[in-house]
């Protein structure tokens, strides 16, 4: 099981640092002329608000596992990536794009969140 979590997190962690930093990097003009126009449906820092939160839920499904400080932080990271990839899809659906990418990252959070769980709570 612990193996499967780290493969899992692992996964995860590696495209929300990509997706994470690029939106935390980047601007928002830049961001919608690589084919995100949601940028536009919120207000000017949200792209780099979601970007950083991306990135500390990365480090968040790797740290506190490989550290052994405060373990339980790793399953409620994977929550926190749940949550925004869910959000993210719904975005995704009601501006009629492409939703597949969003939705199956959201299924490996919850594979993250259900492993990381069954690693820590033991």
């Amino acid at each position: 099981m612990l193996i499967a979590t780290w493969i899992v997190n692992g996964i995860l962690a590696a495209l929300m640092l990509l997706s994470g930093g690029m939106k935390a990097l980047s601007a928002p003009e830049k961001l919608k002329e690589k084919g995100m126009g949601w940028v536009d449906d919120f207000p000017g820092g949200f792209s780099r608000f979601i970007g950083i939160v991306e990135v500390l839920g990365a480090l968040g499904l790797i740290l506190p596992l490989a550290t052994g400080i405060a373990p339980i932080l790793t399953p409620l990271a994977a929550l926190g990536l749940v949550i925004i990839m869910a959000g993210a899809t719904v975005v995704h659906i009601r501006r009629k794009e492409p939703f597949v990418p969003a939705l199956v990252i959201t299924l490996i959070a919850v594979a993250s969140a259900a492993l990381s769980f069954a690693v820590v709570l033991g």
